[in-house]
């Protein structure tokens, strides 16, 4: 599901919020509102932590009763993902309306599993993981220690509930930038394609991105390297941060 008309309800399938803690409360309770108030209509939610104790789950122990269908998952999120998407991948009708919403905190999540896809999809072949080693056109970008490359339009501190408006509550002006379109355009520079994941703001200062984005994903780096090699910079991002992974298939 694309942004849709804020008039109308935004229909999903499942939900999937990365995380119990802190962060994930916070989508849950805000999903729940938004669901209350029509804003957005769903099947379920479902929590993935491997705490059975968090954040989240002391919450539903006591609510009395929740506006949708909510559940914890206890699981490793790598293992639950290669599942889900695994599924989402072979069974795309099932899954066309659901969406995942990440959490800030998460190791490169959608990159893994594309990792992954592309590692079992050409067993015979060099598949790896290389250092982005150009610079994109953004005010702060670091290297994570697993090899992810971390950017962002901004140099600054972020409320967690900021929606990305089209005028920027800090610098107070015109947002004239967007993730998605530099990263493409970073990887035509560098000769390379690019797979990128856009997590939008959907409702209640809550972003997702769907699950038919990361299936796309994996498609277009079948198609990319399916007769040769190919580099793929894969990216889960907003308009404003991103992480980036760069998939090399000899």
């Amino acid at each position: 599901m694309s942004a849709a008309d804020p008039r109308e309800v935004q229909r999903f399938g499942t939900i999937i919020v990365v995380g119990g803690g802190c962060y994930g409360g916070y989508y849950v309770r805000q999903l729940h509102r938004a669901v209350a108030a029509k804003a957005i209509a769903a099947e379920r939610l479902v929590v993935v932590d491997r705490d059975p104790h968090c954040c989240v789950a002391k919450s539903l122990a006591e609510s009395e009763r929740d506006p949708i269908e909510t559940r914890l998952e206890i699981a490793d999120w790598q293992t639950y993902f290669d599942a889900y998407l695994n599924q989402a991948a072979d069974s795309q009708s099932e899954t066309a309306r659901d969406a995942i919403v990440p959490s800030p905190l998460m190791p490169h999540l959608m990159a893994e599993w594309l990792v992954n896809r592309a590692k079992a999809r050409w067993p015979d072949r060099s598949v790896h993981t290389a250092a982005i080693e150009s610079s994109l056109d953004v005010r702060w970008q670091r290297d994570g220690t697993d090899g992810t490359h971390y950017v962002s339009f901004a140099d600054w501190m972020c409320p967690i509930n900021c929606i990305e408006p089209r005028m920027c509550p800090v610098t107070r002006d015109l947002r004239d930038w967007s993730l998605p379109p530099t990263i493409d355009a970073f990887a035509r520079e560098q000769g390379t394609s690019s797979a990128v994941m856009h997590c939008r703001h959907r409702a209640y200062g809550v972003g997702m991105f769907d699950t038919s984005e990361v299936v796309a994903a994996d498609e277009s780096i079948r198609r990319a390297a399916g007769h040769g090699r190919a580099e793929v910079i894969i990216g889960t991002a907003s308009h404003c941060h991103g992480a980036l992974t760069r998939l090399v298939v000899e």
